[in-house]
C-alpha cells in the first residue's frame, strides 16, 4: 500500500510540474495598427488637440503589447510616448529619418520585449536614404523591429508602414520591397507581423500580393472578425465605414490569430482619428 501511495504521489507531482509549461506554451500577443491622422489645424472639431487624449486613452484601454502608428508628426509621437510610458518607441520621420515629416513608428512594452535590432527604410528604388519612389506623391517609409519576447521566450519581427495614397505603381512596388526586406532580414524564418495603412483595398494588387505571401489576420482569425467592414472613416461619424485599407498580416509556423477587430470607439459623435484602429490578438 505504501509503495502504491508513493507512486501515486510521484505521478501527481510530475503532473503538477508539467502544468505551468503547458500553459506557457500558448502565449498571447496583442498588436494594433493605427493611422492617427497628422496634426492638421484645418481639421476643426477633429483637430489633434481635441482628440489626442481620447486616442491615448483608447490605446491604454485595449492594452496592446505592440502597436504601430502612421502619419504621426514628431510632436504627436512624443505625446504618445509621454502618455504611454510603458512603451519604447522606434522609428524616425520620413523626410530625414530623424524628426522631420510623418512617422510610421513602432511602440512595444519595455517590460516584455528586448530590442535586438531596429531600422527604417524608404519605399523607393533607394531604400537606404530618404527618397520618394516610383510614382509616389510623397516619401514613404517602413519601420521594423526585431524583438525578444521574454514572456514567450521567442523572437519576433514587427514591420509597420504607410503606402502612398496616389501612386499605384508605388503601392505595388512597396509591397514587393517589403516582402523582399522581410526575407532578407528574417533569415531564421521567425514569426513576423506586418501592419499599417496600405491604401489598398482587398482585391487590389498590393493587398492581394501581401495576402498571397502572408496571412491576413482578418481572414484567418479563429473567431469571426469583430467590428465594421472598413477602416477609413474620414471623420464622417454618421456614415458606414466600408473602405478597408488598414491591415495586420502575419507569417510563421509558430503564430496564429485568435481574434481580429476593427475598433469603432467614439466620443460625443467624434472618432479619435479618421482611421479606425485594427487589433489582432495573436497566439504563439
Amino acid at each position: 500500500l505504501t509503495s502504491h501511495l508513493s507512486l501515486l504521489m510521484l505521478r501527481l507531482f510530475a503532473l503538477f510540474l508539467f502544468l505551468p509549461f503547458t500553459a506557457h506554451s500558448q502565449t498571447t500577443l496583442t498588436a494594433i495598427t493605427y493611422n492617427i491622422r497628422f496634426d492638421n489645424p484645418g481639421d476643426g472639431e477633429d483637430a489633434w488637440p481635441l482628440r489626442r487624449a481620447q486616442l491615448a486613452a483608447q490605446l491604454r484601454f485595449y492594452a496592446p503589447d505592440v502597436f504601430g502608428i502612421q502619419e504621426g508628426l514628431h510632436r504627436q509621437v512624443e505625446y504618445l510616448s509621454e502618455q504611454l510610458p510603458a512603451f519604447q518607441r522606434v522609428g524616425g520621420g520620413r523626410d530625414d529619418g530623424k524628426e522631420a515629416g510623418e512617422y510610421s513608428a513602432l511602440y512595444f512594452l519595455k517590460t516584455r520585449f528586448g530590442l535586438l535590432e531596429s531600422g527604417t527604410f524608404w519605399l523607393s528604388e533607394t531604400p537606404g536614404v530618404p527618397s520618394k519612389g516610383w510614382d509616389a506623391a510623397l516619401p514613404r517609409v517602413c519601420t521594423y523591429a526585431h524583438l525578444y519576447d521574454s514572456l514567450a521566450a521567442k523572437k519576433v519581427w514587427v514591420f509597420n508602414t504607410h503606402f502612398d495614397h496616389v501612386g499605384k505603381e508605388a503601392r505595388l512596388r512597396s509591397a514587393e520591397l517589403i516582402l523582399l526586406k522581410i526575407k532578407e532580414l528574417n533569415k531564421e524564418n521567425e514569426s513576423t507581423i506586418l501592419m499599417g495603412d496600405f491604401n489598398s483595398e482587398p482585391g487590389e494588387p498590393p493587398a492581394a500580393l501581401l495576402g498571397s505571401a502572408l496571412k491576413d489576420t482578418r481572414a484567418v482569425s479563429q473567431e469571426p472578425a469583430f467590428g465594421p467592414e472598413g477602416t477609413f472613416n474620414a471623420f464622417k461619424f454618421h456614415e458606414p465605414v466600408k473602405r478597408l485599407i488598414d491591415y495586420i498580416f502575419i507569417t510563421g509556423k509558430d503564430i496564429r490569430v485568435k481574434q481580429h477587430a476593427v475598433l469603432s470607439d467614439s466620443r460625443n459623435c467624434h472618432y479619435p482619428s479618421d482611421h479606425l484602429p485594427v487589433l489582432a490578438r495573436l497566439e504563439y
